[in-house]
């Protein structure tokens, strides 16, 4: 059984240092970038608080995270002042329909139960022609796919992480327009922006 995001939490930013100082922190800027601007945002898997920096100084909202461990550390990190914390899963938000203008999530749809459900959610809690932000690692095309695939069945089981999720094509199934999707890193991670 792979190990919970709480017995993960205290590590979580150390493991991540060397990824963030390599390419992640430049993609977290360009996912919020993507963002409209002065919209009430929802983050999904707000995880230890890394986009916490990103965020313009003036954004409203809320950052949702299952894990209390991870929720705990982010709660202790510099964040806007009208960003909210709530614990909850992406799969059964506790926002009323229309709540928000945008939702992002970053490495999230790898590991969550449902990204159906997560998507039917986010339909419901995003107005209608707002924006969808997500990057995420997913199956690559070409010759890796299969080998993801593989990887996929000995990495779920060890850390709960897929490895092969086609997620721009879980979003449209899920009613989601796909505007763009930036590849990088061989099409091993995509930046998927999407209209509700």
């Amino acid at each position: 059984m792979p190990q919970s995001y709480d017995d993960v939490a205290p590590r979580y930013d150390a493991v991540m240092r060397p990824l963030e100082r390599w390419f992640l922190e430049r993609w977290r800027a360009e996912l919020l970038a993507e963002l409209p601007p002065d919209a009430r945002i929802l983050e999904v898997g707000a995880g230890t608080g890394l986009n916490f920096e990103f965020y313009s100084p003036g954004a409203v909202g809320v950052a949702i995270e299952p894990s209390f461990e991870m929720l705990r550390i982010a709660n202790h990190k510099p964040r806007p002042d009208r960003l909210a914390l709530a614990q909850s899963f992406a799969e059964k938000l506790p926002f009323q329909d229309d709540s928000f203008d945008a939702a992002f999530a970053s490495l999230v749809f790898c590991t969550i139960e449902s990204p159906e459900a997560a998507f039917a959610e986010l339909r419901r809690v995003v107005r209608s022609g707002g924006t969808v932000v997500l990057l995420d690692h997913v199956r690559p095309d070409g010759l890796m796919g299969p080998v993801f695939d593989l990887l996929n069945k000995i990495i779920v089981p060890l850390w709960g992480d897929h490895v092969n999720r086609q997620t721009a094509k879980t979003a449209r199934a899920a009613g989601l327009e796909v505007l763009r999707i930036q590849k990088r890193g061989l099409g091993i991670f995509n930046l998927i922006t999407c209209r509700v």
